[in-house]
């Protein structure tokens, strides 16, 4: 895999390039906002971070933003056991960490930018409804539904109109969380940002909208390959 970035790459650029590296930075104390206009090595110099090792932790990031498309004909073709726990390794947990992660962003850009750009005050509001209904949504998931809707892999299982009803719960509360993101989509005019936008704005936007990206993805493989094996 070919890197579109090296020691001599600005600071700001790679953040551009690779918003999460964003996170990074913050660990190590770089600035890649107002002060991100100088080369890497020039950063890790100022913070006393080693470059090597700093390279090697960018270069992981790269990777993991960069795995491929989901392979959905994989997943028509395997058992629900293992779609299940697909779903918590490559959603759920990389979902709850990126919610931790990008909230501090989306509350400083509200917080400094809101008075010239109050859309960003909608955003944060969007934003903190959309995390609380997934984080809610991931749990009840992981420890009553999902447990309940494998066992309907046996015959004669017991209460299995109430477990049904509860899949179509699960739906609906898909159905919000699609709100929330169309919502956010309109607020932030297709996350166009201002030309006065400065690095951390451009950040959030940008991680909302892979975001959107990664749980459109992750409800589509629900809705359409996993259900539909309990409900037709």
């Amino acid at each position: 895999m070919t890197f579109p970035f090296n020691e001599n790459t600005l600071v700001k650029d790679i953040v551009n390039i690779m918003p999460k590296a964003a996170d990074l930075f913050k660990k190590k104390r770089i600035d890649y906002c107002c002060g991100g206009g100088i080369p890497l090595i020039h950063a890790a110099q100022e913070r006393k971070v080693d470059l090597e090792e700093l390279m090697k932790e960018l270069t992981y990031i790269y990777e993991a933003e960069n795995h491929g498309k989901e392979d959905l004909k994989v997943w028509t073709d395997s058992d629900s056991i293992t779609i299940v726990q697909h779903i918590q390794e490559r959603y759920h947990e990389p979902l709850k960490e990126e919610l931790t992660n990008l909230s501090p962003y989306v509350t400083k850009v509200a917080r400094v930018h809101g008075g010239n750009h109050p859309e960003l005050l909608k955003v944060h509001e969007l934003f903190f409804h959309f995390k609380r209904e997934m984080l809610e949504h991931t749990i009840k998931e992981e420890e009553q539904v999902f447990p309940l809707l494998l066992s309907l892999n046996k015959p004669n299982v017991e209460n299995r109109d109430q477990i049904i009803a509860q899949i179509h719960e699960l739906e609906k509360e898909h159905d919000v969380t699609g709100y929330l993101l169309k919502q956010l989509r309109v607020v932030t005019s297709d996350y166009q940002f201002p030309e006065d936008a400065c690095n951390t704005f451009r950040l959030v936007y940008k991680r909302l909208e892979k975001l959107e990206e990664e749980t459109f993805m992750h409800v589509h493989l629900e809705n359409n390959i996993l259900f539909p094996r309990y409900l037709d």
